[in-house]
This record gives structure tokens, C-alpha cells and sequence, in this order.
């Protein structure tokens, strides 16, 4: 199986209104309520490409019941650890008229020490069976800020490929436990390095310490350095929707790649696909099926000259 790992789950509410008009009072069209957090959508596009997965993370509160009671009859199997505090909610307002998004996102429940501990006890079990785990997101209040290069460093006592999406200092403190793969976006590849260059900062970002680096360049795609090489994949031309979870269905597509052994240039394209056509569907974790087909073979992957 593949371990997906959210500290900060959410409970995912969507609102779409006529047309977002600030100081205004609005009458909402539609409600959603989904299971979020990028682990979480890691896992259900994972169960979609045919892998067995594991979500795990802490859920607590009133909030984190209905998260999990929606997780229930999802594929994802559900090992999330209780927490006192309530799981955080994030709402996102789609304006009818633009297609925009606007997002709220609250911080997350206070971890405990113990809460803490019996995660560890619980992701070292999981370990056990897992063919390879991703660690997504950000933190919640009350895990220190080394917590990823602390889990990086106990998948690879196990022998587990590890792939970590977070951004900020946990991305700092985490690469340099040197996982497998890091998958930042352009803005957090900058951040990182200090280097608004994609290309320099990919390659900072390996000799900082991940083995290999995918930086997503939005809709540019994605853009790969590896002890094999350098590549660049980008989908036949742009996709409009919500990007929303778009960068989560990459994280599956890479994930999967690595799992199947597949070569870079395929494990790539298959990333862009999924994550163009999460663009299409209707909310994150999910992805338009019939359109992920449609351009699979259309991906568009060049291998650079200059060495990873």
C-alpha cells in the first residue's frame, strides 16, 4: 500500500455564489462539504489509479467526525489519530460569474505531546507495510517545525521511499533529511533557495539534500531533476478551471511513477495529466477521467542537455 500523511486535515467547505462582491451579503447557491487536506486528496486520486492507500494524521472534534464519516466510504482506508481539538475547516468561495476561488483556511487544532506520540507509534506501524509514504501539508499548532525531517528520518530506517510537499521551514528542516523527492511549487522553490529561477533553484534545492526535486511551474507543468537527468513536462495547452488540488493529483501521479518504477519522462506526463485534468473536475481529489486519457499521450516531455 501508499501512506499519505496529514497533520493538518481539514474539513472542506465550498460555497458558490452569483458573484463575490466584497462588503455584500450573498445568497449561496450550493454547498459541498469533502475530506481535505493534500494527503488526503493524494489518497483518493491514488485509489482512482488502481493503489491501495492509507491516510493518516489526526482528526478531532465535531469537524473532524464528518470528515471522517465522508472519508468512510471512500477507498482510502482511514488511520487518522484522534486529537481533543476540533479538525480546522477550510472554505472556499467559487464566484459564479469569474470561475474565481476565494479560500479560507483556519489553522488547525493544538497537538499534544502525547497526541504526537501516538501518532509516531502509529505511523511506525504503518510503515511496516507501505510501499512508499508521502508527507503533505502544512503543520498544525503544537508539532514542532522539524516534525518532517523527524518522519523522513524514520521512513528511511524502514526502507520506505518518501516524497514531502510542504513548503516554508518545514520544508527547509525536512529536505535536509533527504527524502526521495520534494515537489515545491515555483513560489516555495524560491522561498527555499532564494533563486527565482527554476532551473538554479531545482538544482539547489537537490544539493541542499532531496534526491531528486519536481518543481510545479503551474501551467507550465512540471520541471524534474534527478541523478538521471533533467526534464520538463507541459500539457498541450492551457487548462481553465479550478486549480484547486491540482498540485495534489501531481503528488499522485509521481507517487504512483515511483511505486510502478516507471521512467521519469512517463512519470511525469502522467503527473501533468492528472493534474490538468483535476483542473476540469469539480473539487480536489477528484479528476476528469475521460480527459486524463485524452491528453496522457499528449503530454508534452523534453529531456534538458544540462546535467542533474
Amino acid at each position: 500500500m501508499i501512506l499519505t500523511v496529514t497533520l493538518n486535515t481539514a474539513l472542506d467547505i465550498t460555497y458558490r455564489v452569483p458573484a463575490l462582491v466584497p462588503h455584500a451579503s450573498h445568497r449561496v447557491s450550493d454547498v459541498a462539504e469533502r475530506p481535505g487536506g493534500k494527503g488526503i486528496n493524494v489518497a483518493r486520486v491514488l485509489a482512482a489509479l488502481g493503489h491501495d492507500t492509507v491516510v493518516t494524521g489526526f482528526a478531532g472534534g465535531s469537524s473532524g467526525a464528518v470528515l471522517r464519516d465522508l472519508l468512510a466510504p471512500l477507498a482510502p482506508v482511514d488511520a487518522l489519530v484522534p486529537t481533543a481539538g476540533a479538525t480546522r475547516r477550510t472554505v472556499a468561495v467559487v464566484d459564479a460569474t469569474t470561475g474565481d476561488t476565494t479560500q479560507l483556511n483556519e489553522p488547525g487544532p493544538v497537538i499534544t505531546p502525547e497526541e504526537w506520540a501516538a501518532f509516531l507509534s502509529s505511523y511506525g506501524e504503518l510503515l511496516r507495510g507501505a510501499r512508499a509514504v508521502a508527507l503533505c501539508g502544512s503543520l498544525p499548532p503544537g508539532v514542532r517545525v522539524g516534525a518532517y525531517a523527524e518522519l523522513i528520518r524514520h521512513a528511511r530506517t524502514a526502507g520506505v521511499p518518501v516524497l514531502l510537499d510542504t513548503s516554508g521551514e518545514p520544508l527547509r528542516r525536512g529536505i535536509a533529511a533527504r527524502p526521495d523527492l520534494v515537489k515545491p511549487n515555483a513560489d516555495e522553490l524560491a522561498q527555499l533557495t532564494g533563486d527565482r529561477d527554476p532551473l538554479r533553484a531545482t538544482h539547489d534545492a537537490r544539493r541542499r539534500g532531496a534526491h531528486a526535486v519536481v518543481a510545479s511551474l503551474g501551467p507550465d507543468g512540471l520541471l524534474a531533476a534527478a541523478p538521471g537527468g533533467l526534464w520538463q513536462a507541459a500539457p498541450p495547452a492551457r487548462v481553465r478551471g479550478n486549480p484547486t488540488g491540482a498540485g495534489d493529483s501531481a503528488v499522485a501521479g509521481l507517487l504512483s511513477g515511483l511505486v510502478e518504477q516507471l521512467p521519469w519522462p512517463r512519470r511525469l506526463a502522467r503527473a501533468v495529466a492528472l493534474s490538468a485534468a483535476t483542473v476540469l473536475a469539480p473539487a480536489a481529489g477528484e479528476f476528469d477521467a475521460a480527459a486524463y486519457e485524452d491528453l496522457l499521450p499528449r503530454i508534452d516531455v523534453t529531456t534538458h542537455t544540462t546535467a542533474a
